[in-house]
């Protein structure tokens, strides 16, 4: 159980909540795991839950103090909370901030600038581990590219211009991405990003883990009472989870990216986890897609220290974090979206 920004967040998979005098407690089986007082929660976020007592979602509902419950894999389930829980509020400021070009632009730019800077990143790291066995100039090239095109799209002047600076910076990434896969070079090989269907095996990888990102991300949002289909970079759609997309952006690089490099080069996938269709499409098999999810979990319960917070947070729990401190900025809490950073 981990406390971020006033919300208590339950991610032992048999986890039960109850209620004790003022108190919500968190067993495992019959062991007592841990207690905090329910007035110094705003909410309470459990993720593989094994239930909570009636005794205990009522009382957040007298308190107005939300319960979402989640699956293990982040996918949303439901939320209980009170008549006077004040999400319509913090929606229909979002929906003024989005029908606000200029004030949506300011934080699409944000987030973009921080997806351009996560990918720099993400390159600099291979070339401080590996120079020696990649084109280090042509990747530190990029790199460099990419850390300039993220001030311009700090800059950008409208949603059009941003758009453009993006597109063209996330082709130039790609461009040199086969650079970063150190082993089976001809199975795993790369040659630029395709999806619907993807058509090699990497593409197949990173097709999948943006899905269950974007998943997270919905669910993140919900549980923070936002609409993730109300966007500030992505454009509204029927069906599209614009927001979560929108949040997706900073963390693909550091959380699916590295994530599926580290799973190629370290050999914890094969050729073998994958099968060619007839429409040359490239799909898991059952085995691969329950490998991918295993590490995938293994992943999220990794530990780093937040650039903004200053604490030790699961990666598991970046997007909750990021989405919390959306709703922040929304209702006028911090004066700013603090994107993340990785480093």
């Amino acid at each position: 159980m981990k406390k971020i920004l006033n919300t208590l967040y339950v991610t032992r998979e048999n986890a039960y909540l109850a209620l004790d005098g003022e108190n919500v407690v968190v067993f495992d089986g019959d062991s007592e795991i841990g207690r905090l007082p329910l007035h110094t929660l705003e909410s309470i976020v459990t993720l593989g839950y094994s239930g909570a007592s009636p005794a205990l979602m009522g009382k957040c509902a007298s308190m107005n103090k939300q319960i979402v419950f989640m699956r293990a894999n982040g996918k949303f389930l439901a939320r209980v909370s009170g008549k006077q829980y004040g999400n319509i509020l913090l929606r229909r400021e979002q929906f003024r901030l989005c029908d606000d070009e200029a004030r949506s632009l300011n934080v699409a730019k944000t987030m973009i600038a921080a997806k351009l800077r996560n990918g720099a990143a993400v390159l600099r790291r291979a070339l401080s581990d590996h120079a020696a066995r990649i084109d280090a100039q042509n990747v530190a090239e990029t790199e460099e590219k990419l850390r300039i095109d993220a001030k311009k799209a700090f800059e950008a002047d409208s949603a059009g211009t941003l758009r453009g600076i993006e597109g063209e910076a996330a082709a130039c990434y790609f461009s040199v991405f086969d650079n970063l896969i150190l082993r089976d070079g001809q199975e795993f090989r790369f040659v630029g990003r395709n999806r619907r269907p993807p058509l090699d095996r990497v593409n197949a990888m990173l097709s999948f883990g943006y899905s269950l990102l974007c998943s997270v991300c919905v669910s993140a949002l919900e549980a923070v009472g936002l609409d993730p289909y109300a966007g500030v970079f992505h454009t509204d759609r029927p069906g599209r989870c614009s927001l979560a997309l929108d949040l997706c952006e900073e963390l693909r690089a550091p959380l699916v990216d590295r994530f599926v490099l580290s799973a190629i080069n370290m050999r914890m996938l094969s050729a073998d986890d994958f099968v060619f269709k007839e429409d040359g499409a490239v799909i898991f098999t059952d085995e691969g897609k329950k490998t991918f999810l295993a590490l995938w979990q293994d992943k999220k319960r990794d530990t780093l220290t937040h650039p903004f917070l200053h604490e030790n947070v699961q990666w598991g729990m970046i997007p909750h974090v990021q989405a919390q401190l959306l709703a922040a900025f929304i209702r006028g809490d911090i004066d700013a979206y603090p994107p993340f950073f990785w480093k």
